[in-house]
């Protein structure tokens, strides 16, 4: 017979992503108030409301919320600044921050209009900024203000912003926090605390945020009676909490979960895991079940866990928890919440192409299943409930459920909810705790732009509650009403990731590698033989002839016919996935999602010129003169050479003989020489798909069957992916016989990419893009970041966090799951790497740790002494690092561009009017603002260079099928054999 927990556990991955409508039915049901019940549960929640909104001027962090609402000129103004300015180390940068966020707000609206002191302190320091940088009439306090300079100014908005960490966060430190815990405005409250910090991205952070969790645990173990708890985050205490890594960061994180409870448990401190990501659910589990199996903490109650009710699979992970709680003798401490990361989990899976999301996307939807749960917490018999709401109709549905018990509690986050729980907890005997952040003000940053986003969004209780418009009809609406009205399906504004691109086209379907089960499926799969396709490819001479030969018929064919024929392609891409990442693995030596990254976007190449071509090669009625008719129509020109390179062997190869062939063209495609197999495999399947064996032809080889190629007279156009240097050649090769045709040439190249970063970047978002943008793919990308240009008043401590970030890095074998650098191409582009590192040896920051044998370059950061000693493109994964003086960026970007090249640039920065600079001065193709610089998608990212980057035009763009077409226009004198019908017809 199986064991509770693991049947409770089988149950949980099912509705990982099952559709919405079928996990929806049985927590209606559960939900669902009878008619007694309602009645009862309404008469609670009128009087909370009143309570409520009796004290909405008693709660800094509501007040906050209703001055400055999300959505509002000042509310985005506001946060924005927050997040940024008390990590700003320089003057001229927090000037230009302050001037870029209080120069357009209204900040006047605002003064003496809130019931808090600290919230008016905070807009008069808003107000004098806004007065200084602003556009504000003269008058005497803007004459102040000018008289007393910017550092006034400077003081007046870094004093607004500490008094915002005061609103938010419950101490800067553990002994503060408690000590304001158990001032008398909490009278009858316990808290858990909350040191604050994001996911760790080095060792040196983790432990650094495992020595606060020691901490906290001892100072609030130093008066156990009061009742406190302390929250963890595991992603807080390991850089590499991932499911690819869980062979080592499990156990790990179980060692250290296991330690931090022994202390708490040695003094009476309730530990409570907090819920995160999606894809870290199955791990911690894992990790919550070490501790509770633990010998030395058999008999403590303390060991928690948050369950997030917007996760389809919350009710069974309860189930698994009470199971747990029987299976080793405790009672578990379970708080149920909403959930926090909403936004980001509905970007992740559309990203991804993931068949689902996994969590439901309406709010109504969301509060069915926290209802749901919340009955069920309340039956079962080893979990202690703790309900983290501020929603006055959930809390009466509770109280009406739970009838005389009182063995449960209430949580709400600090600042907010007051009034709400005030007379349950010291009239009726009810708990309640406060969920307390603690944390210096930089540590503020992401905890505030989350909660104001969870607290502040327009469809949450707390902003309808502030909202005069807003009836309590309205407020108190049944939940389970508003689903059974929308039928239980899902938002009609949130597409399926299927759906993302559509009308115009399917996007590419992706795989969950976050799914411990899938990951092992893949990793199999990549690891089995793979197969290329023997007899395909011939010799130039006999595929220029074959192809030339075809031309005629292939061109004729309906433009709608073709198309269909790359959806067909696409469609036996995806069928053949698993074959073409072994082959993407095995030959090109990608890590597995390169692989499947690899496969996606050949499916979205061909998707997309199917869907483009439809459109945008139908004729084209140009206007003139009555009695003339003119048109515009696209054909192809002849044959095409296709000439692909190694790194992205089947999503560039086939992306540009999709292109050719779509417009009508017949091609002669030659892949790199390091990957002919997979070339081979995609050709089949393009046959298979129906395009003509004439119209695509294969030649095989290295730079003399490319010469070879393009100098055959028969060509009428190339298009390329490769070094510069060969594209000139290849330039060259087309203009070499003045008897030959001028034909286009498109030629997309490489670059000396460079990302700038200035003070007002978060350090640990720029870390984690720097190590995807330079070393991904083992920097074997045209778009890699070449050149990192930090500002230089963060460029030491930046540097540190990266060094941290580089040493977790793991190089190995691509089909490893785990490995995240695998080896460059080939012998030659192994000694031309390492031959460059050993001449900057001494300039060398940090190397990342590789085999001992196999073409592994190892990850390097270099030091350069100025922007101007790199002008050489190293095509591997080596990160130069310069820097740059505040007040000096424009001047940067000139250095830059200076270069010749023009493929990819990034930047990271706070400030609006520097990503305009940015995007006014930089002469690049594709330019990314506070994200990576790598992984452009089809059809949203149109990917190509300028100057010594590539032709253009953009690869996955609406201009691209064009350049494969000639243009011919017909114009037809419709009165050429008498009178002009249109005009005659007119009436009089």
């Amino acid at each position: 017979m199986a064991n509770p927990v693991d049947s409770a556990r089988a149950s949980i991955r099912p509705l990982f992503r099952a559709p919405e409508p079928e996990t929806l039915a049985p927590l209606v049901a559960a939900a669902q108030l009878q008619a007694e019940e309602r009645q009862g549960v309404i008469h609670q929640a009128r009087g909370l409301l009143g309570e409520l909104r009796a004290a909405q001027t008693d709660g800094w962090v509501n007040q906050f919320l209703q001055e400055y609402r999300l959505g509002t000129e000042e509310g985005t103004a506001l946060l924005s600044l927050a997040e940024a300015f008390l990590r700003v180390p320089d003057a001229d940068t927090a000037d230009l921050l302050i001037a870029d966020k209080l120069g357009d707000a209204n900040w006047r609206s605002h003064k003496g209009q809130s019931a808090s002191l600290l919230v008016n302190s905070a807009t008069w320091g808003l107000v004098l900024g806004k007065a200084m940088v602003g556009d504000e009439s003269r008058g005497v306090l803007r004459k102040l203000v000018s008289r007393a300079g910017e550092p006034f100014v400077r003081q007046a908005v870094g004093a607004a912003m500490r008094l915002m960490g005061q609103v938010f966060v419950m101490g800067r430190t553990i002994d503060e926090a408690i000590k304001r815990m158990d001032a008398s405005e909490n009278k009858g409250f316990t808290a858990s605390f909350d040191m604050l910090g994001e996911a760790a991205r080095t060792r040196a952070d983790a432990e650094r945020y495992f020595e606060a969790y020691q901490g906290a645990i001892a100072a609030v173990g130093a008066n156990p009676a009061r009742g406190h708890s302390v929250s963890v985050k595991l992603s807080a205490l390991h850089p590499r909490y991932e499911t690819a890594k869980a062979a080592t960061c499990v156990p790990e994180l179980s060692a250290m979960l296991v330690d931090l409870a022994r202390q708490a448990a040695s003094l009476n401190v309730q530990l409570t895991v907090d819920a995160e990501e999606a894809a870290r659910l199955e791990m911690s589990l894992d990790i919550i079940e070490a501790a509770a199996r633990d010998p030395r903490l058999n008999g403590w109650d303390g060991l928690g866990m948050a369950v997030q009710a917007y996760s389809k699979r919350a009710r069974p992970v309860l189930a698994w928890a009470d199971a747990l709680g029987s299976d080793t003798g405790r009672i578990m401490q379970v708080r149920l919440v909403k959930g926090a990361y909403w936004d980001s989990e509905i970007k992740w899976a559309q990203e991804r192409g993931l068949s689902d999301y996994p969590l439901f996307t309406r709010k109504p939807s969301t509060d069915v299943s926290y209802l749901a749960c919340a009955k069920d917490m309340l039956r079962a018999a080893h979990i202690r409930p703790a309900f983290a709401t501020h929603n006055a109709l959930t809390v009466a549905t509770i109280v009406e459920w739970a009838g005389h018990t009182r063995d449960f509690e209430f949580q709400r986050l600090h600042g907010m909810g007051q009034g709400l729980f005030e007379k349950l907890v010291q009239a009726e005997g009810y708990h309640c705790r406060i969920y307390a952040p603690v944390g210096g003000h930089r540590d503020l940053l992401a905890y505030l732009v989350r909660r104001l986003l969870e607290n502040g969004a327009n469809s949450s209780f707390v902003h309808q509650l502030a909202d005069e418009e807003v009836s309590e009809e309205e407020l108190l609406a049944d939940p389970v009403d508003k689903v059974m009205e929308a039928g239980g399906t899902r938002h009609p504004s949130i597409r399926l990731p299927s759906d993302l691109f559509m009308p115009e086209r399917r996007n590419s379907e992706g795989l969950d590698l976050e799914d411990a089960a899938v990951l092992t499926d893949v990793a199999r799969a990549v690891s089995l033989k793979s197969v290329g396709s023997a007899g395909i490819d011939v010799d130039v001479s006999t595929a220029i002839t074959t192809a030339q030969s075809a031309y005629a018929e292939w061109s004729a064919i309906p433009v709608d016919t073709r198309a269909a024929c790359l959806n067909r392609l696409a469609d036996l891409l995806e069928a053949h996935r698993p074959q073409l990442m072994a082959i993407a693995v095995q030959e090109a030596k990608k890590t597995i999602p390169d692989a499947l990254s690899e496969v996606r976007e050949a499916v979205d190449f061909c998707r997309y010129y199917a869907a483009r071509a439809r459109e945008d090669l139908l004729p084209v009625e140009l206007p003139g003169p009555t009695g003339e008719r003119n048109v515009l129509r696209h054909e192809g020109r002849g044959v095409w050479a296709a000439i692909a390179p190694w790194n992205f062997p089947l999503a560039i190869f086939l992306g540009q003989v999709a292109a050719a062939l779509v417009t009508g063209n017949t091609v002669v495609a030659k892949p790199a020489p390091q990957t002919p197999e997979i070339a081979r495999y995609a050709v089949a399947l393009a046959y298979e798909a129906g395009i003509h064996k004439g119209a695509l032809q294969l030649v095989t080889g290295g730079g003399d069957v490319g010469a070879a190629l393009t100098a055959d007279l028969r060509i009428a156009g190339v298009v390329f992916t490769g070094s510069v240097p060969t594209a000139k050649s290849i330039a060259r090769n087309l203009l070499a016989d003045d008897a030959r045709p001028l034909v286009p040439l498109i030629a997309e190249t490489g670059g000396l990419n460079a990302m700038f970063v200035d003070s007002t970047a978060l350090s640990e978002q720029v870390v984690r893009d720097v190590i995807i943008s330079g070393f991904q793919s083992a920097g074997q990308r045209c778009s890699a970041l070449r050149l990192l240009l930090l500002q230089q008043e963060i460029a030491e401590h930046t540097i540190e966090m990266l060094v941290g970030a580089m040493q977790e890095l793991v190089v190995g074998d691509p089909a490893d799951p785990a490995t995240d650098i695998g080896p460059v191409i080939d012998q030659a582009a192994f000694d031309r790497l390492m031959d460059y590192r050993a001449q900057v040896a001494d300039r060398i920051i940090h190397e990342v740790a590789v085999p001992a044998t196999g073409l592994f370059v190892p990850p390097t950061l270099v030091r350069l002494d100025r922007l101007d000693d790199l002008n050489t493109e190293w095509f591997g994964p080596i990160v130069h690092v310069a820097t740059w003086p505040a007040g000096k960026l424009e001047e940067s970007i000139a250095a830059v561009n200076a270069k010749g090249f023009g493929l990819t640039m990034g930047l990271h920065s706070r400030i609006a009017r520097v990503s305009e600079l940015v995007e006014g001065r930089a002469r690049v193709g594709n330019l990314y603002i506070n994200r990576s610089m790598i992984g452009a998608v089809v059809g949203s990212q149109p990917f190509g260079g300028e100057g010594l980057s590539g032709t253009g035009p953009k690869a996955g763009g609406p201009n691209y099928l064009h350049r494969f077409c000639a243009e011919r226009t017909t114009s037809i004198d419709t009165t050429s054999s008498g009178g002009n019908a249109s005009l005659l017809s007119l009436e009089s």
